[in-house]
């Protein structure tokens, strides 16, 4: 069935429309309301998801689906192997299940951390249901999060971004010129295909850090005999 690169895209909500016992609550942990406002788009409780692209790592052809207002017309079209197709957030995670269950790998950086747990909570706001499992063993192979991986299952004492494994490792990245705190002023300024584009960036950075991680850090038995040759 294949493997996937997927990767999400969050925007939080305006600190205006915060209700007050979540900005009680996150007031706790942030000195100024800029520090606060930045937060609330790292929790699916005060955030939402404003883009979720999909990669085979394999066949290097995908999908990013983003969100973006009807009347902004945006059709369906492919770019360099991605097709970006636009719709509601509650349409993006429908098209997000609808595509994932035909794979039966997955990789991503962080996702057990971050994206599949905003995936889920997200599709449950809508009631949209899974249709497979995000969160397998952390140990096997179903799901293969890079910074599980390249921090060793937390034996090293630092967990690195994806900007700065590409910066060491000499990947080219999207984040050299956008930060992901960035997305939820993009969005409030319509800028909604730049998002998704920065989004299918990721994408490929993540598939030369797989790339990387395979070659140079996984050991296989192909690995030992490559040695003695």
């Amino acid at each position: 069935m294949g493997r996937v690169i997927f990767d999400i895209e969050t925007a939080g909500k305006d600190l205006s429309e915060l209700e007050e016992p979540f900005r009680q609550y996150f007031s706790r942990w942030h000195e100024s309301e800029e520090e606060l406002q930045e937060s609330l788009s790292f929790y699916p409780l005060t955030g939402e998801i404003v883009a979720i692209g999909l990669l085979n790592p394999d066949t290097r052809r995908g999908a990013v689906y983003f969100q973006a207002p009807a009347d902004e017309g945006f059709l369906p079209f492919e770019e360099e192997g991605i097709r970006y197709e636009a719709g509601t957030e509650r349409e993006v995670l429908e098209k997000f299940w609808a595509a994932i269950r035909h794979y039966d790998q997955f990789i991503t950086f962080n996702g057990r951390g971050f994206d599949c747990p905003f995936i889920l909570v997200r599709s449950a706001v809508h009631r949209v249901r899974p249709t497979c499992q995000l969160m397998p063993n952390r140990y096997g192979e179903a799901h293969i999060d890079l910074l599980d991986q390249l921090t060793f299952y937390g034996a090293t004492r630092r967990r690195f971004s994806l900007e700065l494994w590409c910066r060491a490792l000499g990947i080219p990245s999207p984040k050299a010129e956008l930060k992901g705190h960035e997305v939820r002023e993009l969005f409030r300024q319509g800028r909604y295909l730049e998002i998704a584009r920065y989004c299918v960036g990721d994408l490929w950075a993540t598939k030369a850090l797989l790339e990387f991680w395979e070659n140079y850090i996984r050991f296989s038995p192909e690995s030992k005999k490559d040695v003695r040759a």
